[in-house]
């Protein structure tokens, strides 16, 4: 057996009989550069104490060479089963030392290795959430057993390392002059899964963040910034070193816990399968964010809230940690919420709680329609569940809720009881009720009940007005009784859960220069099914009355027929932006659940996106547009519809302020639907070739990429000409759009070796694999139905031979979800619905964390599918 899936019982076990106090890991990368080189030795010390002769296990994924307990050497072939080595008779106290060797990575999971195609360096960095230290260094990998780690790392002299802790000594070896021996200092108790090295050539920038707290705690924390050396002139350090200032000051006084890692690096590296990673003292982070292309001050601020939220993991998860996978939440909702209000509070973006409401929760919102839905504290058995659990549920529905919470307690003691619980569980690990515990005693209210409803149910809740007979007001234009009617049922037990909430409801009338503006608001707290606002009877009809006004719970809104009307004749118009993204939401939630048809939604895009001036609700409206054409649109009106919008994109690309975020944000939109359609593909020529410019667009790598992959999909593209694209821009980001711009030419024979190489080939990376799968699946359907049957069959398959991260792209990519619904049909019959469901009626046994891709994968066609059988409603009376 390998032993790779440790269940949450035999975790609980461990933890019971052993508890761990220090590992001393030597790791010797110097010949990483060797692409013939597979693997690494790897050295762990690790000291802990235990339960006198009982037995227990250690994980590690890799070769064992050598195995000494106590002093005493173990038979490697007695003690090694797949993933764990077994320890057998301990004492109280122990030692045991594994050397073996390591494997390089190219799926982003534990030790990754990444030649730049810009200059040929080696580059080195780890990532282990939830699970992968094991594939560096022998070790218990759980988050509950914490210990003192100590990291020594044996590379080229010439290159960068860092780990955790401070550099303490670099010491040239006099056996190989040209190897230097890194020396770390010791952390704080944490978790493996947040213990990291970085090594290989990068461009480093240092500086220092200085403070004085309030209680006369001094602060002097050394700073230092990390990107590939071929990125370096990208490198906005000045700005970032800015933002991490801001952030140190803000969590510091705000946590009023001195920060506790020492210093605080932070590395931006490439082909990295997250956003960014919480490491004490080197987070890391996607190089994505280091914009070697223009860049929209969305994507700023985007990046803005990782930085914040990694920060604040700095106390939340890293300082107290959760007991295990179950309460994931206890980190990463805090951390989501955290990192927003950190934007909002530490820096001059005055936006965030307005993308967080139009981006972030709508995020949780398609997470929480889902069949696979689960409590915000979760059921984690094992740690194949624990790594689909970082969703949307997980993270912005735990962070909504968390702002409900402040609303429903008051932001003073949500911070009062977040300072208790840090002081009391510091290097400590907790679960649900202590934390609770923290913020009932801060705020004077018993939690549990508004825990078991928000924290332990599934589901979304649905508000909605309603009005006494007439529907929306009396013949004068009075309203007469109204209430906030509430919907709310567990998809996962069926039953009734109606939710709490603290809300307020906007009432907003147009002012004299034509704006729509609010002129009233209500806050109220909801309770049960129906809710009466009595402070509305009486008063004239506004021409918008929006639930959840300044977006305070987490609900979906239904829009009345009235207030609908308004939006959609006059969106523009809301001079609120949060208002205005609020309204956004309803009406795509409308399309999305196919009480409307999608192409109302495009014209609602089409009629108000140009006078959209936040360019993060723009962005986001504008990929929702895609998505309603392309999937949401019926065949048969696809075509008008897709050529509508094509023509207002161009029109809109042209006609938007030159070099502004607005134009470019039209210009990639140009490009995204010109894969379907070539209408207008001699207009991206004449931008590529710089024969037809627009004033102020500049086309860039990135966005060159972006108009190649449409050419390509339309048999505009050669493989001559993208190896000619490729050649001037011999970038990591210029090689996976070239493998995208390459899988995406209609032709069978490109299609098939795009397909060998994604499912049966182990050659591609894993940006190189997600950058061919996008380019596979960008086809005209028939071109993609021969390999539906392929799919199902090669499932299991795919599981068990692939690493997890690999197998959940290869299984999530290649789902063919690009489906038409046939007239006259239902769309739980058509053809790839029945076939999904005949293979998990047959794969029962299959494992959970497989099974929750493929049924995720089926809801989002399913939804696709009904929103294309969606009819014109009736004009309301």
């Amino acid at each position: 057996m390998s032993h790779e899936n440790l269940q949450r019982d035999e975790a609980a076990e461990r933890s019971a009989l052993i508890q761990t106090t220090s590992y001393d890991v030597s790791l010797d990368v110097r010949q990483a550069a060797d692409p013939d080189g597979a693997g690494y030795p790897t050295r762990s010390i690790i000291t802990f104490t235990a339960e006198p002769g009982s037995s227990t296990f250690l994980d590690f994924i890799g070769t064992v060479h050598s195995v000494l307990l106590n002093g005493r050497e173990l038979r490697v072939k007695d003690v090694v089963d797949g993933a764990r080595i077994r320890l057998d008779n301990l004492q109280a106290e122990n030692q045991v030392t594994v050397n073996g060797t390591a494997l390089y990575s190219r799926s982003g999971e534990g030790m990754h290795r990444f030649v730049d195609p810009a200059d040929g360096q080696c580059y080195l960095y780890t990532q282990y959430e939830p699970a992968d230290a094991r594939r560096v260094f022998a070790n218990f990998e759980q988050p509950d057993l914490k210990a003192v780690y100590t990291f020594h790392v044996m590379a080229p002299a010439h290159w960068q390392a860092a780990s955790n802790g401070a550099e303490t000594g670099r010491t040239l070896l006099t056996s190989d002059p040209a190897t230097a021996r890194w020396d770390f200092a010791p952390t704080e108790p944490m978790s493996t899964y947040i213990t990291t090295v970085l090594a290989g050539p990068y461009f480093k920038a240092e500086d220092r963040w200085q403070a004085t707290l309030d209680d006369g705690t001094s602060l002097d924390v050394p700073l230092a910034l990390y990107c590939r050396a071929s990125m370096a002139d990208s490198f906005d350090t000045e700005e970032l070193f800015r933002l991490t200032k801001q952030g140190l000051d803000f969590f510091n006084r705000l946590f009023d816990y001195p920060y506790p890692w020492g210093k605080y690096d932070q590395a931006f590296v490439p082909e990295y399968n997250l956003g960014a990673m919480e490491n004490p003292g080197l987070v890391t982070f996607t190089e994505s964010y280091v914009f070697t292309s223009r860049a929209t001050d969305a994507q700023y601020q985007g990046r803005a809230n990782t930085l914040m939220h990694e920060m604040a993991h700095m106390w939340f998860g890293d300082l107290v940690t959760m007991q295990w996978w179950d309460d994931l939440w206890l980190k990463e909702s805090f951390a989501d919420y955290m990192g927003t209000l950190g934007v909002d509070r530490a820096t001059d973006w005055d936006t965030a709680w307005v993308n967080f409401a139009n981006k972030r929760k709508a995020w949780a919102y398609v997470q929480d329609q889902l069949p696979t839905t689960h409590p915000i504290v979760a059921d984690i058995p094992d740690l194949e569940a624990a790594k689909q659990n970082f969703d949307g549920i997980t993270y912005a529905k735990g962070a909504s809720v968390l702002k409900q919470l402040v609303a429903y307690v008051g932001f003073d003691a949500f911070i009062a009881g977040s300072r208790a619980y840090f002081r009391k569980h510091a290097y400590g690990n907790t679960s649900l009720a202590d934390l609770l515990d923290a913020l009932s005693a801060a705020s004077g209210r018993d939690l549990a009940g508004w825990a078991q409803q928000w924290l332990q149910t599934s589901g979304i809740s649905a508000l909605s007005l309603g009005f006494m007979s007439p529907e929306a007001a009396d013949d004068d234009g009075v309203l007469g009784g109204v209430a906030i009617l509430q919907q709310a049922t567990d998809p996962v037990t069926g039953r009734e859960e109606l939710r709490p909430h603290r809300l307020r409801v906007g009432a907003f009338n147009f002012d004299d220069d034509g704006a729509l503006v609010r002129t009233d608001s209500y806050e109220t707290d909801i309770v049960g099914d129906r809710t009466e606002l009595p402070q509305l009877a009486g008063k004239p009809r506004p021409a918008l009355l929006l639930l959840n006004d300044e977006d305070l719970t987490y609900a979906k809104v239904r829009l009345d027929p009235a207030s609908e009307a308004t939006v959609r004749s006059s969106l523009d118009r809301i001079a609120d932006p949060m208002a205005r993204a609020l309204c956004w939401t309803a009406l795509w939630n409308s399309a999305r659940d196919g009480e409307s048809p999608a192409a109302r939604y495009v014209d609602a895009v089409a009629a108000f996106g140009p006078a959209e001036t936040g360019i993060g609700v723009l962005l986001n409206v504008l990929d929702n547009a895609v998505t309603a054409v392309e999937r949401y649109t019926p065949a048969v009106r696809r075509h008008a519809v897709r050529t509508s919008f094509l023509s207002t994109a161009a029109a809109e690309m042209d006609r938007a302020r030159p070099g502004s975020d607005q134009q470019l944000a039209w210009a990639r939109t140009l490009g995204t639907l010109s894969r379907h359609d070539d209408a207008l593909l001699r207009r991206l020529k004449g931008l590529l070739e710089g024969t037809a410019p627009v004033a102020g667009l500049v086309v860039d790598a990135e966005l060159r990429w972006h108009f190649w992959h449409a050419l390509a999909a339309n048999g505009e593209a050669t493989e001559a000409e993208l190896d000619a694209e490729l050649a001037g821009d011999i970038t990591a980001s210029g090689r996976a759009g070239h493998a995208t711009a390459l899988a995406a030419r209609p032709d069978p024979q490109v299609k098939a070796a795009a397909w060998k190489a994604a499912v049966q080939g182990n050659e591609l990376s894993n940006q190189l694999l997600t950058a061919t799968i996008s380019g596979f699946t960008t086809a005209p359907a028939g071109l993609l139905e021969p390999y539906i049957e392929p799919y199902f069959a090669c499932l299991r398959e795919v599981w068990e031979t692939r690493s997890i991260e690999i197998a959940s792209r290869i299984v999530r990519g290649l789902y063919p979800l690009a489906q038409d619904l046939a007239e006259c049909t239902e769309p739980a019959d058509h053809p790839v619905i029945n076939r999904t469901d005949g293979w998990l009626a047959a794969n029962a046994d299959a494992p959970r964390a497989l099974r929750r891709i493929i049924i995720e994968q089926r809801s989002h066609l399913l939804r696709a599918l009904t929103a294309q059988a969606a009819v014109v409603p009736s004009p309301a009376r």
